[in-house]
């Protein structure tokens, strides 16, 4: 209704190899491609281990099985457990519903409880390679264990990291992807035309300052950098937990929460190379048909440097000791490939997430010649794959953690507002002492990724947030 078109990607994830890991003999093995079509998925995972083929399918059942479970947590505030342990009676009795989602997600899991609680506390690696035994296809399931976090595979909780990358919908397909047309711009924009069309009043490049309270302690507003005051009885924050702590005297928030809440991790290792290029790469392994044809894997998460699950291991390992790794983990996508809009035609445009890249480099610093060796050190990269790439390159952007932070407000440059760790979710998020929504200070809600459930392009925290005001609640 309000002008959000999602392209549906199928097939959704592509990995190619490099020529020196192709079978001496034929063909097969020299890519991997997965999407919805099980017998598709089959006949790829099939070229590297005929058990892995037989065993893909289950490994999704039980993802699924678990992702719906876990559902009712993601769209519920979390309980407080403080009101059970040391509140009143009535304090109890209040907070008893909210136990409801966490109960009904016990019942799902039912006889799988063990096998659900391995999941989200094992490291990645041991559930894959319970399933699995072959490469490509470990190090390709594994990415979506350490998108925008400074862990391994083999960190114990990564599971749950990957269980949040896999439950996702669109258009009403589990565990699908989605280019939105225009750019992921569209999205907010579709939800603020929504909110216009309700009423909302919508400020931009409006800096706040402060957030404002009153002579008990209760939300009061807001003020901007310009001096300006907008004073409410209630305020949504969807900044991250450090910037709300930044935003309010020092003494406004018990010292427990301010102590949980600045301990929070914001150790990020993602940097974005965004290019606009004059075709479409053609990759060795699967190489295209004419020059201007879109292949199925174009429309992929095409995923380099996933030739064997070690190299997301040694990547990591150089980013701890501020070194940019020399095969670092890469997410390459081209949306222009399902979205007309997005450039001339002809032309197209690649969008790279890539991972594990310091916030402070050993040698040296952020500056425009760092970021261009950066660059060019991907873009070799890319044409050991595909050929040709550099000289399509028209123009690109940089983006390492520093200017993640500085341009989007992501402190420390991680994309989650905070570590998805296992101590850090649910009502712990961000704090055990006050799980968003809620804060200790009555009127101030958080309403970003900051809260539970986390980060994601999913706006659960906000709808939270929302639906706790509407409730009085705040």
């Amino acid at each position: 209704k309000h002008g959000l078109k999602v392209y549906l990607r199928n097939p959704s994830s592509y990995t190619p190899l490099q020529q020196e890991n192709w079978p001496k003999e034929g063909t097969k093995g020299r890519s991997l491609l997965l999407g919805m079509d099980e017998t598709l998925n089959k006949q790829q995972i099939a070229q590297f281990s005929a058990a892995d083929a037989e065993n893909f399918p289950k490994y999704e059942a039980m993802l699924n099985r678990f992702a719906d479970a876990i559902g009712p947590l993601l769209d519920s505030a979390a309980p407080d457990i403080r009101k059970i342990s040391a509140g009143s009676l009535l304090d109890k009795l209040r907070a008893l519903p909210s136990f409801k989602p966490l109960l009904q997600t016990g019942l799902s899991v039912g006889g799988e409880l063990s096998q659900f609680l391995q999941l989200l506390t094992a490291p990645t690696t041991r559930i894959l390679k319970h399933w699995f035994q072959s490469e490509p296809l470990m190090a390709t399931l594994a990415t979506d264990s350490v998108i925008g976090a400074m862990i391994t595979p083999d960190t114990p909780g990564s599971g749950y990291v990957l269980l949040h990358h896999v439950m996702a919908q669109v258009g009403g397909v589990r565990g699908a992807w989605g280019y939105p047309e225009g750019g992921m711009g569209a999205v907010s924009e579709a939800i603020a035309s929504s909110a216009r069309a309700s009423g909302a009043h919508i400020h931009t490049n409006q800096r706040v300052s402060s957030i404002l309270l009153d002579s008990v302690g209760r939300v009061a507003g807001v003020e901007t950098e310009d001096g300006s005051r907008v004073y409410s009885s209630t305020v949504l924050c969807n900044a991250t937990p450090a910037q709300l702590l930044s935003l309010l005297p020092e003494d406004a928030l018990p010292q427990d929460y301010r102590r949980d809440v600045a301990a929070v991790d914001y150790t990020s290792p993602v940097g974005k190379i965004n290019v606009a290029i004059s075709g479409l790469p053609n990759f060795l392994s699967d190489p295209s048909t004419s020059p201007s044809t879109v292949m199925p894997h174009h429309r992929c998460t095409v995923h380099l440097n996933c030739e064997h699950s070690s190299l997301i291991n040694e990547a990591y390992e150089q980013a701890k000791q501020g070194i940019i790794p020399d095969k670092p983990l890469i997410e390459m996508t081209i949306p222009s490939s399902l979205d007309p809009t997005l450039a001339p035609k002809g032309c197209h445009v690649a969008l790279f997430f890539v991972q594990y890249i310091p916030y402070t480099l050993k040698h040296g610093q952020w500056d425009d010649a760092t970021k261009e060796q950066f660059a060019k050190q991907l873009f070799e990269t890319v044409e050991q794959y595909a050929p040709g790439f550099s000289s399509s390159v028209l123009g690109y952007e940089v983006l390492p953690p520093p200017d993640l932070e500085r341009i989007f407000g992501l402190t420390g440059g991680n994309i989650f507002h905070g570590a998805m760790s296992l101590d850090r979710l649910f009502w712990s998020r961000p704090s055990p002492a006050g799980p968003g929504p809620f804060t200790p200070i009555p009127g101030l809600m958080m309403c970003g990724a900051g809260a539970h459930p986390g980060g994601g392009v999913m706006g659960a925290p906000g709808m939270i947030a929302a639906a706790a005001v509407l409730r009085g609640r705040n």
